[in-house]
């Protein structure tokens, strides 16, 4: 079993009959079986059913494996053979040659088309409104994951900083963006979700797709693949020149002034869930002080990456940042004995 953030994930042969029914191969087959996890609302999904949009993708990338059945409750995928990136050596496959391959990936993404995706939820920003995207985003942020939580961690969010009204004045000091057709976009690319198999790639886990400006899914995946400054540029210039080739060199227009914007958004989303889950991997009982030392640092590696963005006015050393998550675990700890919450 692998667990991640929004899903319990299960690897399981694939018995001869039902091989037969799904159409797919008797021999040596495996599914994975996906449940999904009772978390708090971290991250937008504005397509319910992850198996409608992949009888799209699939149809596109073949890459990517196929849902085979897909319920309210769980969902069966078809297996793809390969290990995480996360668990590659360079040897394998290296981050040039595989900043080749996203690239192209990104590339075909874009170009599925658009009326073949699944409806959008009703009131979503019309094609080519960056502008109105970014707010999106940014409303969902504000409303769906920092004020729902506030109350539960406002003691720990004002210890270390996060003023109420952060992302509200995020969104009022930022540049105005240049309009760009939108398209289909992962938001969710990083080590664990690309799966390689024989210097192959495919990016798998696809629940959290939107629709809207390609240069929020370069930047989420230039933030979350976490690239020094080399390989963050080389991967700019990669994905820039595989939209040209690929006759989109509309979607680099103005990439410039606007890709800082969406990865100063990224950073400053990002320091809501990696906040409250730092706080939450604390141990229910007695966190020992390497428990605590190791929320911190989380946390405190989150508020340098959103200092900026947010225009904080300082960023807590590890020591106000350990007493900071010990106070509000001392003063929830009862309270989420008795009154079991979702995990993050």
């Amino acid at each position: 079993m692998v667990t991640g953030y929004h899903n319990s994930n299960y690897i399981v042969p694939l018995g001869w009959t039902l091989a037969v029914l799904l159409r797919t191969m008797p021999f040596r087959a495996r599914v994975k079986c996906r449940t999904p996890l009772e978390a708090a609302e971290v991250a937008p999904r504005i397509w319910p059913s992850e198996g409608d949009l992949l009888e799209v993708v699939t149809r596109h990338l073949k890459e990517v494996p196929r849902c085979l059945l897909d319920f309210d409750d769980w969902s069966m995928h078809a297996y793809r053979a390969g290990r995480a990136l996360t668990e590659v050596d360079e040897d394998e496959l290296n981050t040039d040659e595989l900043m080749v391959k996203l690239a192209d990936f990104f590339a075909r993404t874009v170009s599925v088309p658009e009326s073949e995706l699944p409806p959008r939820p009703e009131g979503w920003p019309e094609d080519g409104d960056s502008n109105g995207f970014l707010a999106w985003l940014v409303n969902f942020t504000e409303k769906r994951v920092h004020q729902a939580n506030r109350r539960r961690f406002d003691a720990l969010f004002e210890s270390i900083g996060i003023r109420p009204n952060a992302m509200v004045e995020f969104q009022e000091k930022a540049p105005p963006l240049r309009d760009r057709p939108f398209c289909l976009l992962h938001t969710d690319v990083h080590r664990a979700n690309i799966v390689v198999d024989r210097r192959e790639i495919a990016v798998i886990d696809w629940e959290l797709a939107l629709y809207g400006d390609p240069l929020h899914d370069l930047a989420t995946h230039l933030v979350r693949m976490d690239y020094d400054k080399e390989q963050h540029l080389r991967m700019r210039r990669l994905w820039t020149e595989a939209m040209v080739t690929a006759g989109r060199a509309e979607l680099t227009a103005g990439i410039e002034a606007d890709l800082p914007v969406y990865l100063d958004f990224e950073y400053a989303q990002s320091v809501f869930p990696d906040v409250m889950r730092a706080a939450l991997s604390l141990p229910g009982g007695k966190p020992d002080d390497d428990d605590f030392a190791g929320a911190a640092e989380h946390i405190c590696r989150a508020l340098r990456r959103a200092a900026d963005p947010l225009r904080l006015e300082s960023v807590p050393d590890q020591a106000h940042a350990v007493e900071a998550v010990r106070s509000w675990h001392a003063e929830v700890h009862g309270r989420e004995a008795a009154e079991p919450r979702p995990a993050m």
